[in-house]
């Protein structure tokens, strides 16, 4: 693994890069580091390509701004831009997950000049509507839903012993748990940060675990919940693209027990094509929950590596 700093949109960013090809970027989600994207990289580079994976602002060895103000699509999508630029690429496919899946998106909605084609895990993409979810959740009384916890000043006190809240998250939100004890999107009576068992599953890394407890420990949470409290400033400022779909190519993979998929409902499925009329695969993964990218690492490698084909033969058919 090559690392680097590299100076993007007025702040840094630590890139880490393996393999040489057509270059695929990875981007994270909450509460990661470009080290969850490990084993994808690892695949992707032995198939020919130049795996690109970064700690997106506010996280790890990247630039952290305070203000939540900071964090919205118009500067993480100018990270990317200002990362292209800095490592003169024209173009790259994306390749996200969680928040990182909403960069991505919003990426090659706003860029599609850059951004030619994107793999996006467990949150999918919904054109800019009226409404956010988050005022429609207020209006209807919602305010248990977690998200809204996670903005508030002293989430950054609740989650600040790294030790427990990072693999404890990891844990509940996966499918390894039993059904009834998996961390869900409104029951508070799963809290995340109840004690881990004896034995993690074996697709937790025991070093990637140390290691990514150990940014946290440094950095603290405050930049990475700050993508919570820029979501209604990020929903206004996205005005001028109301409507605007993603029409590269582009592929959507869930696991099974991830109860973020639960949010589109029963019209998920079509509402999916509409937005994303480039649509050429989508995989919900059995007895998988929020990680796939670690949870089921060989099946979300190998719908990686077969998307990131088919891409390949489009740009090559004139």
């Amino acid at each position: 693994m090559k690392h680097s700093l590299v100076p993007s949109n007025e702040i840094i960013l630590h890139v880490v890069e393996l393999g040489e090809g057509p270059p695929v970027l990875f981007c994270h989600g909450f509460p990661d580091t470009w080290r969850g994207w490990r084993r994808q990289m690892e695949a992707v580079a032995a198939a020919g390509y130049r795996a690109i994976s970064i700690d997106m602002r506010g996280y790890g060895r990247s630039s952290a701004p305070e203000d939540p103000a900071l964090y919205t699509p118009l500067h993480t999508v100018g990270d990317l831009v200002g990362l292209l630029d800095a490592l003169k690429l024209s173009t790259v496919t994306l390749v996200g997950h969680d928040f990182g899946a909403s960069v991505a998106w919003n990426a090659a909605m706003m860029r599609p000049d850059r951004f030619h084609a994107v793999f996006g895990l467990s949150v999918p993409y919904r054109p800019r509507g009226e409404k956010s979810f988050l005022q429609t959740l207020g209006e209807a009384g919602r305010t248990d839903f977690y998200m809204f916890s996670r903005m508030r000043p002293e989430a950054d006190h609740i989650w600040a012993n790294a030790r427990t809240t990072y693999p404890a998250n990891l844990y509940w939100s996966s499918a390894a748990p039993a059904p009834d004890e998996r961390w869900t999107l409104f029951n508070r009576d799963l809290p995340k940060y109840r004690q881990l068992p004896a034995t993690l599953p074996d697709w937790i890394n025991p070093q990637d675990l140390e290691d990514t407890i150990a940014d946290f420990e440094r950095t603290g949470f405050h930049g990475a919940l700050n993508y919570y409290r820029s979501i209604q400033l990020g929903f206004d400022l996205l005005a001028p693209f109301k409507g605007k779909r993603v029409e590269q190519p582009s592929f959507f993979l869930v696991g099974e027990a991830d109860t973020l998929s639960q949010l589109g409902g029963a019209s998920a499925a079509e509402e999916l094509r509409h937005s994303l009329p480039g649509l050429v695969g989508e995989t919900t993964l059995p007895g998988v929950g929020h990680w796939p990218q670690l949870e089921a690492a060989a099946a979300t490698n190998a719908f990686l590596l077969d998307f990131l084909r088919q891409v390949d033969r489009m740009q090559k058919t004139p």
